[in-house]
């Protein structure tokens, strides 16, 4: 029987089968990206799991034979490395999962839109064709969630830092049981004849180890300084206390007169130390009560007075800062200012200044250190420790000598 449709149904039947044929020419691209990245997720879990098992037979050849202690922090290290692995395999299994049936509803949907468009029934067609474009459409607007995060950058990780460890220690190693064999096969030598071949074979370590830098908390109390707050710094905002290892904001609503000492900072709650470091290796710990404050080390020319960044810790050329705050850390300098990964988890908070080699390092300290940042630079003038508090905050200088006094 010859059926008569009128030229709007012809009309919209053409626009729609046009849009069907798009639909259906993006959906296969779709589908191949899909399976392109099926494909290098295949190879990458499997990339994963040898990288794992070279990190595991690496650090093991770098650490076995070293004394007991070693051995020790060698099981945390294959811990350590099998998290990673655990951790990264388990990210690219879930997104192969994830994948798997995205592309199983993407052939289904790409079969239905193949059986629709080979339909001879324009009335078919058009029942079916407003609920099929909607389906494409959402599948089009979601696409999958891809990680940036590289998963193999833990394993890299982990084999660099204990490939410098192993440097390190073997040059250390190598210069002393060499002084000892030969002082202990030459007889009797000359102090000065033994400290020039020492001096020698310090000249022959790798490059690193002539200066380590102290791993655990116990190390770094070895070059722990005292350190106290200069009132005469202080702005009129902050009080000194407890022996002026203290500093808070004045708890009074109704400022009394202050004192009009000349170096006070006169526009940014800020102070400094008495003490300007400038020894080879400077170790102090402060503890932060609240959320924001910063933790610098300023040249004692830097600008006081002023109402712009200049004054500001880590706003100017003479000033470092750690900038904390309740969800992140920065570090400033020269109004330049640079966002770390780690979170703000500890109150107690480490710094480490390498006067001779240019380097301070910020740390967060507990049960163990946990390194936040190193800053590398020339220090021309002793360094004075400074701190700029937030609302409701107090710091503390931490007495790290042993008697406490």
């Amino acid at each position: 029987m010859y059926c008569c449709f009128s030229p709007n149904v012809l009309l919209f039947t053409y626009i729609f089968m046009q849009e069907l044929r798009n639909l259906q020419t993006e959906s296969k691209q779709i589908l191949r990206t899909q399976e392109q990245k099926y494909e290098n997720m295949g190879e990458t879990l499997k990339r994963i799991q040898e990288a794992a098992e070279e990190t595991r037979d690496y650090c093991e050849s770098v650490l076995v034979g070293l004394i007991d202690s070693l051995q020790r922090h060698y099981k945390s290290v294959r811990e350590l490395i099998g998290g990673h692995e655990e951790e990264a395999a388990a990210r690219v299994e879930d997104s192969l999962q994830t994948l798997q049936v995205k592309m199983e509803d993407m052939r289904e949907r790409d079969a239905e839109l193949d059986r629709l468009a080979r339909t001879d029934s324009d009335l078919h067609f058009l029942q079916e064709w407003p609920s099929m474009r909607r389906l494409c459409r959402e599948d089009h607007r979601h696409p999958l969630y891809e990680d940036s995060e590289d998963p193999l950058h833990p394993f890299d990780v982990t084999m660099r830092a204990i490939d410098q460890l192993g440097e390190q220690l073997e040059g250390i190693f190598d210069i002393k049981f060499a002084l000892i064999s030969q002082t202990a096969g030459g007889g009797e030598q000359r102090e000065s004849e033994h400290e020039s071949e020492e001096e020698e074979m310090q000249q022959r370590l790798p490059s690193g180890v002539h200066n380590m830098e102290p791993q655990t908390r116990a190390e770094f109390l070895q070059y722990a300084c005292g350190l106290r707050l200069d009132p005469t710094t202080a702005h009129e905002d902050l009080v000194v206390s407890a022996g002026d290892r203290e500093v808070r904001l004045n708890p009074l609503k109704c400022k009394t007169p202050s004192v009009r000492y000349p170096l006070r900072f006169l526009h940014r709650r800020q102070v400094l130390c008495r003490e300007g470091l400038q020894g080879e290796r400077c170790y102090y710990e402060i503890e932060v009560e609240g959320d924001k404050a910063e933790i610098a080390l300023a040249y004692k020319g830097m600008d006081r007075k002023s109402r712009t960044q200049l004054s500001a810790f880590g706003g100017n050329a003479q000033s470092w800062s750690l900038d904390r705050s309740a969800n992140h850390y920065s570090v400033s300098h020269k109004s330049d200012s640079v966002q770390l990964t780690t979170r703000p988890s500890r109150s107690k908070l480490g710094v480490y200044l390498n006067f001779k080699e240019g380097t301070l390092s910020f740390y967060e300290v507990s049960d163990r250190m946990v390194f936040l940042y190193k800053v590398e630079a020339e220090f021309t003038e002793p360094m004075y420790p400074g701190f700029w508090l937030g609302e409701k905050c107090c710091i503390r200088i931490c007495d790290l000598r042993p008697d406490g006094l």
